[in-house]
């Protein structure tokens, strides 16, 4: 359940040694050679995935579209194909065909003790609108492959990230499933990305992404 970047390390570094030992005259350049590749954005990542790749997908009603976002099915599906894909291909984005994932991943990581510098390729994501039921309801998706994320170890141990993963029941290692409260984690992380990139899409299909950022990300006191 660790993310086990330490984890790895501790075990070339094992290696290399047993490889010195062997080969004297062998020159130990650097313990990492950067394929891994930690703390970037990069192809090999984005396609092999590393830590836990998940998917995490929903169908919005209809109504639920028109009540909640103000818009429409046909709005969101053309609004997400210019923006998050066409735009983000234009731009040569690596990874990043989506509204705001780093916003979400980067909130979820520091709350639950995780390396915020891992958000770089953690936030590798694509976002997929399109229309389902006869073009009346709203089928969206997220594909994140490389969300890197553990619940032992590291920040995990600060008292209030440890609250954080006592509140959803992932905190430390499970003893009776190894590995399942990180990969519940990382569920967690992309659930929130799908919420977070709802929300950022409506409001921009809506003209309203303005408006909320000064009513709730403004604040005026007398001076």
């Amino acid at each position: 359940d660790a993310m086990g970047m330490n984890m790895a390390t501790k075990g070339v570094d094992k290696v290399l040694k047993d490889l010195k030992g062997v080969f004297p005259d062998m020159d130990i350049v650097s313990i990492s050679g950067n394929y891994c590749a930690d703390k970037k954005a990069t192809a090999v990542n984005w396609i092999q995935g590393r830590g836990k790749s998940v998917v995490c997908e929903a169908v919005i009603k209809e109504e639920v579209v028109a009540q909640v976002f103000k818009t429409t099915v046909a709005c969101l599906v053309e609004l997400n194909t210019l923006k998050n894909l066409t735009g983000s291909a234009i731009a040569g984005s690596l990874g990043g065909f989506n509204a705001h994932a780093s916003n979400i991943v980067t909130a979820v990581f520091i709350a639950t003790g995780q390396d915020p510098a891992q958000n770089v390729e953690s936030s590798q994501c694509i976002t997929l609108i399109e229309a389902v039921n006869g073009g009346r309801d709203l089928h969206v998706s997220v594909t994140m492959p490389c969300i890197e994320v553990g619940t032992t170890g590291g920040g995990t141990k600060l008292a209030s990230q440890a609250a954080c993963l006592t509140l959803l029941g992932l905190k430390g290692p499970n003893q009776a499933s190894p590995g399942a409260n990180a990969q519940g984690l990382a569920r967690v992380v992309a659930g929130a990305v799908l919420a977070g990139e709802l929300s950022l899409i409506g409001a921009q299909a809506k003209g309203e992404l303005l408006k909320s950022h000064m009513k709730y990300n403004r604040y005026s006191r007398d001076t």
